[in-house]
């Protein structure tokens, strides 16, 4: 489709947003929305006629792209047929949803429940554990995002839990595994494994391990840096949990759904948790959806004892008449294999080659169509391009990399010190090759503040 430019109707827009509309995780008066007008595969575009390749997949959820044809028919049909129905009647939708979901989550995760989003899959997987063990803490790590609602903030290990954390919600934070920036002094990936597991197991010694009902893992961290956690870490968490008698839950929300060239993130570890978070691509964002794949043992915990726990709209039907749609459009169309494809030969090489050229990326990382690009002031000394959590004139490198991202028709997701690379799944080679072109004259905006 070709934006055709309409100044007149998104000012409109822009003038009834800033009127109405209160954004999350913003100082209203000092952000400026940008007017979307509509929006196509890996693209959208403004009223003013602006295309951007959307390097971000909304909040990493598009992840068949905008507006797929079979998924928007998939809706409509829906409506016609059974727009809504409250959660307690069998549902043809919400029945076909969780199937198709329970075929390709890993091991015995053949339960579904289902919520609207990704935090409340979280907090109702926390209560799951805690109900299950009759255990009252839960282990996260730091550098995470697990969600903005009561619980999912707490667990969360980046800055957003601040001014919502009163430090009564039984949540425990740990280092996780991270070689570029180690906490524990580490100079190989077999060192970091090996001493993260042991600084768990510290920690789990010391808080008492009969007093732990869950440790939460994003199987690969998102928003907080998609770090990779190196071989043999997620398989010496399962252990220990194992041993404790610890339920050990998988944070899938951003990773899962062909993010990673996997179903699920945790294909490429040969890990099964005993709960399972999802959302957001599971029907790439086009109605709210969200859910907990359960474990077998734990689904038996409330076999006969009710589960105290529920929505008004989980498995709402439009929602699972969406994800029924894009999985069978991910099958179909091999989704998966085509966001593998695309990192081992496109954005894996050519963030590499950026990398080489340019002296401001510290370190590339990732995998499928989820990498991190570490954006440093000097690569030997790893010092970040803007300080940890910057705003204002601190962040004003980052900010300028942004704008040149925007200049040169690239939509970019940034974090702190990082740009991310996570566009639809389904990009294609010339689309993917167009965005890291864009990154290279942009990356020369970050390189002027190198040292």
């Amino acid at each position: 489709m070709t934006p055709h430019p309409d100044p007149q109707a998104g000012a409109a827009v822009k003038a009834a947003d800033r009127a109405h509309v209160f954004h999350s995780w913003s100082a209203q008066g000092l952000i400026d929305p940008l007017a979307v007008a509509g929006a196509e595969g890996s693209y959208f575009w403004d009223y003013d006629g602006n295309r951007y390749l959307d390097f971000t997949s909304g909040l990493v959820y598009t992840n068949i792209g905008h507006q797929h044809p079979k998924v928007v028919a998939a809706i409509q049909e829906q409506a016609g047929r059974l727009t809504t129905f409250a959660p307690a009647f069998a549902v043809e939708a919400r029945s076909e949803a969780a199937r198709l979901i329970a075929e390709r989550t890993p091991g015995d995760l053949d339960k579904i429940f289902f919520t609207n989003g990704g935090a409340e899959a979280v907090e109702n997987a926390v209560r799951m554990a805690r109900l299950h063990t009759g255990r009252p803490k839960v282990l996260s790590a730091y550098r995470s995002y697990h969600g903005g609602t009561a619980t999912a903030i707490n667990l969360t290990g980046d800055p957003r839990r601040w001014p919502s954390d009163n430090g009564t919600s039984g949540v425990v934070h740990f280092w996780g595994p991270f070689l570029y920036r180690s906490p524990f002094y580490s100079e190989t990936e077999e060192q970091e494994c090996a001493r993260a597991l042991r600084h768990l197991e510290d920690t789990i010694a010391f808080e008492g391990p009969g007093t732990i009902a869950a440790i939460i893992l994003e199987t690969i961290p998102g928003t907080a840096g998609i770090m990779t956690p190196p071989p043999g870490y997620l398989a010496g968490v399962r252990e220990i949990c194992d041993r404790y008698g610890i339920v050990f839950v998988l944070d899938e929300v951003m990773a899962g759904f062909g993010r990673t060239g996997e179903w699920f993130a945790a294909d490429h570890f040969g890990v099964v948790p005993d709960l399972l978070t999802f959302a957001k691509g599971v029907n790439s964002g086009y109605v709210p959806l969200g859910g907990v794949a359960i474990s077998a043992e734990i689904a038996a915990t409330f076999e006969t004892r009710p589960y105290p726990g529920g929505l008004t709209y989980s498995g709402h039907p439009l929602a699972c008449a969406a994800a029924v749609a894009t999985i069978n459009v991910m099958a179909e169309e091999n989704v998966v294999e085509q966001a593998a494809h695309i990192g081992a030969t496109v954005f894996g090489p050519g963030l590499r080659e950026l990398a080489e050229r340019h002296p401001s990326v510290g370190e590339v990382r990732g995998t499928g169509v989820f990498w991190a690009l570490d954006l440093v002031r000097n690569k030997e000394t790893r010092e970040p391009l803007v300080p940890y959590n910057a705003t204002g004139a601190a962040n004003a490198p980052m900010a300028a990399f942004a704008a040149a991202c925007k200049s040169q028709g690239l939509w970019p997701f940034v974090n702190m010190n990082r740009t991310h690379v996570v566009p639809p799944c389904n990009i294609s080679e010339a689309e993917a090759k167009e965005g890291l072109a864009a990154l290279d004259a942009a990356l020369s905006v970050a390189d002027e503040h190198t040292a």
